[in-house]
């Protein structure tokens, strides 16, 4: 109750749904069960800063600019972001081509 009076004041509208719907904590849920499979799942850390650094890495290192999506194109964001720049750059070039004058008659 004292969040939602705390958001009300601040003028934030809670990101909340029904009660029982998971709608709203599905991609957090995906996300957390996608690093316990490829990050957490059968290791040991001897400290909570090896996790936390262990964490960091495979997030910032791996998740968020070399893992493959879908909505890429099956590219990570870094290949996106190079093939991006790489098309731009050839259609720079390509309008920097002097034309060909025309015939006329």
């Amino acid at each position: 109750m004292k969040l939602t009076t705390r958001l009300l004041r601040a003028g934030v509208e809670a990101s909340t749904d029904s009660v029982g719907d998971s709608y709203d904590n599905a991609l957090a849920e995906n996300l957390w069960m996608i690093i316990k499979t490829e990050c957490i799942r059968g290791r040991v850390f001897a400290t909570r800063a090896e996790a936390n650094l262990a964490l960091f890495e495979y997030i910032d290192g791996f998740y968020n600019g070399r893992r493959i999506q879908q909505r890429l194109g099956w590219l990570s964001p870094v290949e996106f972001e190079e093939k991006h720049y790489a098309d731009q750059a050839t259609a720079e070039q390509t309008n920097l081509k002097p034309r060909q004058p025309t015939l006329t008659s």
